[in-house]
């Protein structure tokens, strides 16, 4: 359901020029007609319906020019949608590292990029889900706001289709996901929120990022998915360190990002991947966990309506100056009535060429 929309103008004074549109219901539109007495010419409901419809389309000309240069718009408006889906935000990792292949090698040909198989994925992902509202994040160094949550998917596709440029060097995942949180705003408290986080690593989260995610996720609480887009040779998230083995953020970030995940007391789920069959395996659990009944409210902006009062101007005119042309048409012209013969004394014959 939505808000009724409003019209307004832009020159509210111009619409007193609407008077206008009361002459032609007054005054003749075509030339005068030669028969000196319309007493003689037979009642026609054809010609009473021709006349009506010329003068309701010289009001309609007026009224519609008036409109036209008094600047005639619909208002914004709040439009409410329903469906089912999530409101998402995806988290695309834009470091250097995703331009490598998942055997951890620069793309020759044979095989993708894990950016390049992540894009293709998830665009698939989102042209699958045409009732959900996503947002795009993107992070390296710092995070960077793509688009903000919208239901025009294309956007977000064309947000997606820069993964393919190169990436960065640094892995800044815990400001990004503090920007995917602040992405939803208190319209969307109702429905399913999700982040969902594509890596294919991570990197140290400061005290005071750990401190602020809790704080953001406790108001605002979300669910979380990270896609760990794993590289041959490396540590799994799951993988507990070998006896011996420094166990911190520093030597296994990773490992330590997927704990303190699970410890911001919200839904959180963690999908290894090795390649691009398993991307896709976890995108679709992501699909059929993420699928609720979803309300929420749009703004659409003003509408101008100037062209259409000027398309509705000249459709109106257009039949007139055609009838017009039609009074000095050459098969528009009539023969002139032979002179009348009467009868009778000269005082009658007088009488009678006076009535006439």
């Amino acid at each position: 359901m939505s808000a009724l929309p409003s019209l307004s103008v832009d020159r509210p004074l111009v619409l007193l020029l609407l008077a206008l549109c009361a002459v032609p219901l007054f005054l003749p539109l075509l030339a005068a007609s030669p028969t000196p007495w319309s007493a003689l010419t037979p009642a026609d409901a054809g010609s009473r319906w021709a006349d009506a419809t010329l003068r309701a389309l010289a009001v309609t000309a007026i009224a519609a020019l008036v409109l036209a240069l008094a600047g005639l718009h619909r208002t914004d408006q709040i439009v409410e949608r329903t469906g089912v889906g999530a409101h998402l935000v995806l988290l695309i990792d834009r470091s250097s590292s995703m331009d490598n292949t998942f055997a951890n090698r620069r793309p020759d040909g044979t095989e993708e990029a894990k950016s390049a198989a992540a894009k293709r994925l998830i665009l698939a992902f989102v042209r699958s889900r045409p009732r959900d509202r996503m947002g795009v994040a993107t992070f390296s160094t710092a995070p960077m706001l793509a688009v903000p949550l919208t239901d025009h998917l294309g956007l977000v596709a064309a947000a997606l289709e820069t993964l393919d440029e190169p990436g960065l060097a640094q892995t800044n995942v815990g400001r990004g996901l503090a920007l995917a949180v602040s992405m939803f705003g208190r319209e969307t408290g109702s429905a399913s929120r999700a982040v969902v986080l594509v890596s294919d690593g991570a990197g140290v989260i400061s005290r005071e990022v750990q401190a602020e995610l809790r704080d953001m996720i406790a108001r605002e609480p979300v669910n979380l998915y990270w896609l760990f887009l794993r590289s041959e040779g490396s540590k799994g998230l799951f993988e507990p360190s070998a006896r011996g083995e420094q166990d911190t953020p520093q030597v296994r970030p990773e490992r330590h990002l997927n704990l303190f995940l699970q410890t911001l007391g919200v839904p959180y789920r963690a999908f290894e991947a090795e390649n691009p069959d398993a991307v896709a395996a976890a995108i679709a659990e992501i699909d059929r966990l993420e699928a609720r009944p979803l309300t929420f409210s749009e703004r659409i902006p003003r509408t101008e309506l100037r062209f259409l009062a000027c398309l509705a101007a000249l459709g109106a005119l257009l039949p007139l100056i055609a009838v017009k042309l039609c009074e000095h048409a050459p098969f528009a012209a009539r023969a002139p009535l032979p002179p009348l013969r009467h009868r009778g004394s000269g005082a009658a014959a007088v009488a009678a060429r006076d009535v006439l």
